[in-house]
């Protein structure tokens, strides 16, 4: 660099000379800053009084950088180069200057006084130089103040973007998981805005440096032809490097939001699987309470058809909460594969649904079972009691006159096996067969009815059996060949014996072979005849009693009732 002796105040040109040489030095490739610095300076126009005091500037802005700045003199500095005046009285009060001050300047670095600008060339390549030393550089002061004052601007909004970011996530990770959909809805949108506007900041800062490194490499783009300068090419190296760094920090940021975002998310999941989760629970308890009070299983069939639409009823009601029980234990399983935090906690809620869904339905299912079965029993109990009042209907109108004759006693017949054979189309079980189907469902009013009913089952079939077996005696009776006895005179009432025409007291009456057995037969059919109309008529007050009517016991003993006529 190129300085001239400027008057001014001296606290503010050694501030000057500090900045300048600080920005100068800051912004350099590594290898520059690890080769080092040399101060030109050109003082060919000047005298020995404006080299002592660029020299005593030095040196008092390295004590500057140390006091006032609190850093050490930027960079490595390697030699000082001073161009002597061109007035030979000048150039010698500079040699004797040279030698007898420079204690005085405090400085380690070696100082080289060249007389021409060709020695300088010779140690520092024309390249190197600006063309007011002789050399190639393209240097424009205002461009590069531009540019590196830009680079130094990008460079402190990214380190204050980066500090940004650095304390929100510090935020993100020190803050606790709310309870509760409503709050964990609020901090996952908070946070979202938070950081849509870190992430609106960070795409702004990656347009400016874009813009600016376009700025820089400008010249090379505009003519194929010509190239960057070195310091061109540092400016572009360095804004290279800055943009490399924003982009790891705007990734390491997205991987950390992602993760808090997750978290966030599922920790919304699980306030809303847990609210959904207490919901439904508490339905399908009200559910299965429901169920354990409907105890009831009917004392008739249109009872118990009632009772089977208002539980299908019920069933209809539970059926909504079923499905969202069963559909929540799917979303918690989708949560456990995938590898929620709270996994340890959804999976017994899961167990648990499941737990209450299976109550409900096996409770459906018995609950079914049972009033089907009820509504079974019934119907047989119906069918049962019809068979019963049918049959003794039947018996009842059977008219004992018309047993008289072998065709009535066939009919009567016929008419009892044929109401008999229907018993198979009512399906009437026996009461070991009865009581083995339906006893798990016998409450003591149902088998107070079902006995009832089997036993009137049993008196009709008995009924049934005292009619087949005495109509079965008529018939005997009537087919049974009567053997044709001749009348004898003696026996005729009208004829007396001439020889004895009274019996002798003390002797018996004889009687012939025929007479003995003529006599017992009619005397043994009229008895079995007897028996027969006594045993019929018994089945009818029989019958009549299970109609309601309660014959007198009178009527059993009755001559009347027991003497058909003949």
């Amino acid at each position: 660099a190129s300085q001239k002796q400027n008057p001014g105040k001296e606290a503010t040109q050694n501030l000057c000379i500090s900045l300048s040489l600080t920005l100068t030095t800051l912004y350099c490739s590594v290898e520059a800053a690890s080769i080092g610095f040399i101060i030109v300076i050109d003082r060919r126009r000047d005298k020995w009084s404006s080299i002592k005091a660029s020299l005593t500037r030095i040196a008092v802005n390295i004590y500057f950088c140390a006091i006032t700045i609190k850093v050490a003199f930027p960079g490595n500095l390697q030699l000082i180069f001073i161009l002597r005046p061109s007035c030979f009285i000048q150039r010698t009060f500079t040699d004797i200057g040279i030698k007898f001050y420079r204690d005085e300047f405090k400085m380690k670095v070696p100082i080289i006084m060249l007389n021409s600008i060709s020695d300088l060339h010779g140690y520092i390549d024309k390249s190197q130089l600006t063309e007011d030393l002789g050399g190639t550089l393209e240097y424009r002061h205002s461009q590069w103040i531009n540019h590196r004052t830009a680079i130094e601007n990008f460079a402190l909004a990214l380190k204050t973007t980066a500090q940004m970011l650095q304390t929100f996530g510090a935020c993100l990770a020190t803050t606790e998981l709310p309870r509760g959909v409503p709050s964990s809805e609020d901090l996952l949108m908070s946070h979202t805005r938070q950081r849509g506007q870190l992430q609106d900041k960070l795409k702004l800062l990656g347009k400016q440096g874009a813009t600016l490194l376009s700025c820089i490499q400008e010249p090379a783009t505009k003519s194929p032809s010509s190239k960057l300068n070195l310091n061109e090419l540092e400016n572009v190296a360095t804004m290279e490097r800055l943009l490399v760094q924003l982009d790891e920090t705007e990734k390491a940021f997205c991987q950390f939001w992602s993760e808090h975002h997750l978290k966030l998310n599922q920790c919304l999941q699980l306030q809303h699987f847990e609210h959904n989760f207490c919901e439904v629970k508490l339905t399908l308890k009200n559910l299965l309470a429901e169920q354990a009070e409907f105890t009831d299983i009917g004392d008739s069939v249109m009872h118990v058809e009632q009772l089977l639409k208002e539980y299908k009823k019920l069933e209809g009601e539970g059926q909504e909460p079923l499905e969202k029980a069963q559909l929540l234990a799917v979303i918690g399983d989708q949560l456990i594969q995938s590898h929620h935090y709270a996994m340890d906690s959804i999976r017994p809620r899961c167990t648990e649904l499941r737990h209450l869904c299976d109550d409900f339905i096996n409770e459906n299912k018995k609950k079914h079972e049972i009033l089907e079965k009820s509504l079974e029993l019934h119907r047989q109990l119906d069918k049962v009691s019809q068979w019963c009042d049918a049959g003794i209907y039947l018996l009842a109108s059977q008219a004992v006159d018309k047993c008289q004759s072998r065709e009535g006693v066939d009919i009567a017949l016929n008419d009892i096996e044929t109401f008999l054979d229907t018993a198979k189309e009512y399906q009437l079980p026996s009461p070991k067969e009865f009581y083995s189907q339906f006893e798990l469902i016998l409450t003591l009013d149902l088998k107070a009815k079902a006995q009832k009913v089997l036993q009137k089952l049993g008196d009709v079939q008995e009924i049934f059996h005292k009619r087949q077996m005495s109509l079965m005696k008529l018939a005997a009776r009537q087919t049974r060949p009567v053997q044709p006895v001749a009348p004898h005179p003696e026996s005729s009432p009208k004829w007396v014996s001439p020889k004895i025409s009274q019996p002798s007291a003390l002797a018996p009456h004889q009687k012939t072979s025929e007479e003995p057995y003529a006599e017992a037969d009619l005397s043994s059919l009229g008895k079995e005849d007897d028996e027969t109309k006594f045993e019929v008529k018994n089945e009818e007050i029989l019958e009549s009693s299970h109609d309601g009517d309660n014959p007198e016991p009178e009527q059993l003993d009755s001559s009347k009732n027991l003497s058909p006529s003949r």
